[in-house]
């Protein structure tokens, strides 16, 4: 297996993304990491970590910054590392490509390079979530799509189910669809057409409807919503684990709110395995990050998707 890695992404520089890396070498994990970055310029700092031979590394003579145009700088920098490693993703080259670089730029390669799933009109960025019952649920989209149609949200029911089931070994998950009011009526008329397009499907086991509170229910393990409305709610759930911090306040719960734990976000639907970190990632962070491409690699989860859109 081959993991593809951007080294230009992180705010924190190239040296956090190879001290993820050696992190990531530490979980003992099976698999060639390919990084991609520009070599010329930081080859005595890759020297100084005396990387094992399953590491190689792919020159490249550009790099998308953070402030960049997502679009124009996909199309410009086709040397740059997230380009690159799109290429390669494509090509069966790796088998998943992660970055903590421009989100931006890495959904448009994605939709530019690998593209989606046939079948698949949107993809979706998902995020874990912990649970009441100490396992990890899913919410989606948290940011890919502001805007939604009733069929995206159909389609990101069955992307999370097989992540649930695939990734997080969750039998039967339990798809449920993110309103303001259990009851089949509530809520937009975005809600109101998705619930009737979820209730009678034989693809995913849906609950219904489900409201804010349930963030954390151990009776939901996927919760479906617009990009929108799950970006805030993903802000949130970040800041309570900000705020326990500052007042320090020691709660294993609310521990698991931290982002490092999870490393990574996963785009749902497109042609590979691709996970997006956080700019400022810790090396935990990035380790774990590079280890989800490996599960969703390992696990065939891009495969399995694809099947279920047949």
């Amino acid at each position: 297996m081959r993991i593809g890695l951007d080294l230009m992404g992180s705010d924190l520089g190239p040296q956090r993304v190879l001290e993820g890396l050696n992190a990531f070498l530490g979980l003992g994990l099976t698999a060639h990491v390919v990084v991609y970055g520009n070599m010329e310029e930081h080859q005595n700092l890759v020297d100084s970590f005396a990387f094992p031979d399953h590491v190689s590394f792919e020159h490249c003579t550009e790099a998308i910054e953070m402030g960049e145009h997502p679009a124009k700088a996909v199309m410009r920098k086709t040397d740059s590392s997230i380009v690159r490693g799109f290429a390669d993703l494509k090509a069966r080259k790796i088998d998943a490509f992660a970055s903590t670089g421009n989100t931006g730029a890495m959904m448009t390669a994605a939709m530019m390079s690998v593209k989606t799933i046939p079948g698949v009109i949107r993809p979706a960025i998902a995020s874990a979530i912990p649970r009441e019952n100490g396992q990890v649920g899913l919410l989606m989209d948290v940011g890919a799509n502001a805007d939604c149609k009733p069929d995206y949200l159909f389609q990101f029911g069955i992307m999370g189910h097989w992540y649930a089931k695939t990734v997080l070994g969750i039998d039967s998950p339990k798809i449920g669809l993110i309103n303001i009011g259990e009851e089949e009526e509530k809520g937009s008329l975005l809600c109101q057409a998705a619930y009737k397009m979820m209730k009678d499907n034989d693809l995913f086991q849906f609950i219904g409807n489900i409201e804010g509170r349930d963030m954390f229910s151990s009776e939901v393990d996927v919760m479906v919503t617009d990009g929108f409305t799950g970006n805030v709610m993903l802000k949130l759930a970040e800041s309570f684990y900000r705020m326990i911090r500052m007042r320090k306040i020691q709660d294993d719960f609310f521990k698991q709110l931290n982002y490092e734990i999870y490393g990574g976000s996963p785009i749902l639907g497109v042609n590979g395995n691709v996970i997006i970190g956080h700019g400022s990632s810790s090396a935990t962070a990035i380790g774990n990050m590079i280890a989800q491409g490996y599960h969703m690699a390992q696990h065939g989860l891009r495969e399995k998707i694809e099947t279920a859109f047949q």
